[in-house]
């Protein structure tokens, strides 16, 4: 028998996990949303494997889980982890970085055309009796104009080649780690950030956050945009000063923003961002669809399995 400590889930049952386990006979623990770390550290202290979506796995959590073997954070990024920590105790942290790109790419493309189109305050005010706005509340075109994509991972590719559909330009890139000769294949331009910032009518943030990333985006960069940039952030909240971003919009420095993503999480009722009507907020649910999260427990757990199994898991992070 192995224990399976489930923190902060956000999935109806675990049945396609506890298939794919099936020869260990797994058991599973589901904190919920809000369970005091106490509880926590006490829950983890016999757990043989962690899987996390968004809550902090600290130093502390992994002291505790002393017979814990692996940490699998369902999802890409893994800033939520202490990986150097989990490597001193030589506990392997893994995710599952091949899910959800079409489902991600789809979400941020609706908030792209959502922001620019004025969709959310157009559906209020049609519900409220208003009609022919017009002119009251400029719009732009979004065909001929230059898309900005900073960071070209998996889901960055899926949302540029779906978004080539939407008549732009071109499509300005940045990502240190993108080569010329990749950039020329994929009929997209690299260049630095300023760059990107200053040129691109629309942009979209793909990049990981670390100590490098956070804050990014920030006033200077934002101050640079054009009057009527569209900024899509369903990465990581901590790209963006949201602050910054806020200011922006309010005084209409640039025209929207479509966040999926905050800085903190689920977000405070007292986030400014949420007063705007230039802002489209969702609730850091670009990854889902129906069948992506089975994709993604299932991919999860075979991470899970392969170390019980005693192999080194697919997609290691913590080497």
């Amino acid at each position: 028998m192995k224990k399976i400590v489930v923190i902060e889930p956000g999935y109806l049952d675990y049945a396609e996990e506890a298939e794919v386990l099936n020869l260990f006979d797994p058991q599973f623990t589901v904190l919920p949303i809000g369970t005091p770390k106490t509880e926590i550290l006490n829950v983890v202290k016999d757990a043989d494997a962690i899987m996390v979506r968004e809550a902090i796995v600290d130093a502390e959590i992994i002291d505790a889980a002393s017979k814990c073997k692996v940490v699998v954070r369902y999802g890409v990024g893994v800033d939520n982890i202490d990986l150097n920590h989990a490597k001193s105790k030589g506990i392997y942290v893994a995710n599952v970085p091949d899910y959800g790109s079409e489902d991600v790419a789809e979400h941020a493309i609706s908030l792209l055309v959502a922001a620019t189109r004025r969709v959310v305050t157009r559906d209020r005010d049609v519900h409220n009796g208003k009609w022919g706005i017009g002119q009251a509340e400029p719009i732009p075109r979004m065909g001929g104009k230059v898309l900005g994509v900073v960071g070209f991972g998996r889901i960055a590719r899926c949302f540029a080649e779906k978004a080539s559909g939407l008549g732009f330009r071109s499509t300005l890139v940045f990502d240190p780690a993108l080569t010329l000769e990749q950039a020329e294949e994929a009929g997209v331009t690299k260049v630095d950030l300023d760059t990107l910032v200053q040129e691109a009518d629309f942009i979209s943030l793909h990049a990981p956050l670390n100590e490098h990333t956070r804050h990014m985006i920030n006033a200077n960069l934002i101050g640079k945009m054009k009057p009527m940039a569209v900024l899509v952030n369903t990465s990581r909240g901590g790209l963006v000063d949201e602050l910054a971003l806020f200011d922006a919009l309010k005084e209409n420095r640039i025209h929207a923003a479509g966040i999926d993503v905050f800085e903190t999480e689920p977000v405070p009722l007292e986030n400014p961002l949420l007063t705007l009507n230039n802002a489209i907020c969702t609730d850091h649910t670009a990854w889902f669809t129906e069948e992506s999260v089975v994709e993604l427990q299932h991919k999860g757990a075979k991470e899970v399995l392969r170390v019980f199994e005693g192999s080194e898991p697919t997609s290691w992070v913590n080497p």
